[in-house]
């Protein structure tokens, strides 16, 4: 029983500790804010390819989480990344990688996809 809560505490302090260290490298936007500087920057919709064409944020190009490390090169630096899943989890990931990997200026949409209220599209 001891051991369970000494598992139980030490898993939520390295959640805890996550959580407060993703804030120094993730700026969480709403949509107002996510509209004003994308169009500036690289948005980066993280889902898959079904989930993408079936319906994406208009300007955004599909590079999916789980190809992120194979295709950094597609990706500049030098220009903040807006990124956005369905629900923020996959976006949060996201950035981990992109911080980890030298990006500095990373911006994830509040809500993700789901919560979007903007301009779409899907494919034909």
């Amino acid at each position: 029983m001891t051991f369970l809560l000494i598992a139980f505490v030490a898993l939520l302090a390295i959640t805890i500790f996550r959580f407060y260290r993703q804030r120094t490298y993730l700026n969480v936007l709403t949509e107002d804010q996510f509209v004003e500087g994308y169009r500036k920057a690289q948005l980066i919709d993280v889902r898959e390819p079904q989930e993408f064409d079936r319906g994406h944020i208009l300007g955004a190009r599909n590079i999916p989480v789980t190809q992120m490390k194979q295709r950094l090169v597609e990706m500049r630096k030098d220009k903040p990344v807006y990124l956005y899943c369905q629900t923020s989890s996959r976006s949060a990931r996201a950035a981990q990688l992109l911080h980890k990997k030298g990006f500095e200026d990373i911006y994830q949409l509040k809500g993700g996809f789901k919560k979007w209220t903007g301009k779409i599209k899907t494919k034909k």
